[in-house]
């Protein structure tokens, strides 16, 4: 497994694999389809890094972080989403543990992410992972999240 940049030329492979997941379409954006434009704007930005994962040469899954949240100053991932084609393979699992590897090789303690209070098959995976609940927030569009924290153990390589 490995991460390949989102360009503007392969965005719309970005926009299959998002619409691939209708039910947390809706549970992030109230729509169970999401548009070029809209995707335009989340992963084409300078801010966050956004890439596709891969198995081999097949496009299974996309991630989106932000290595430093201006308003806490720690790394957020914002988006880790999986192909519903190649759910249930321990796939986002097994990204995830790549991203933590990469961060804390950056010398990062923790990650912190934000999952919507209605999405339980979000809130299930990540407490799967080691993720901790440590508050509630609104979402940019209004939506309440719980935000959920990691702290990198010393051993990771």
């Amino acid at each position: 497994m490995h991460f390949e940049e989102i360009t503007k030329e392969t965005l719309y492979i970005a926009l299959e694999i998002i619409n691939s997941n209708p039910g947390f379409n809706l549970h992030e954006n109230d729509n169970a389809i999401r548009e070029l434009a809209d995707l335009e704007e989340e992963f084409l930005n300078p801010v966050t890094t956004s890439e596709f994962i891969k198995l081999d040469d097949t496009y299974i899954g996309v991630v989106d972080y932000l290595l430093e949240n201006p308003k806490d100053q720690c790394p957020w991932l914002g988006l880790l989403v999986i192909h519903s084609d190649y759910q249930g393979f321990g796939f986002g699992a097994q990204a995830y543990a790549l991203i933590e590897s990469d961060m804390h090789k950056r010398g990062l303690e923790r990650i912190r992410i934000g999952v919507v209070k209605e999405n339980g098959k979000a809130k299930k995976f990540w407490e799967s992972l080691g993720f901790l609940s440590i508050k509630t927030a609104l979402s940019e569009n209004g939506k309440e999240i719980y935000v959920y924290e990691r702290l990198f153990s010393k051993d990771c390589s």
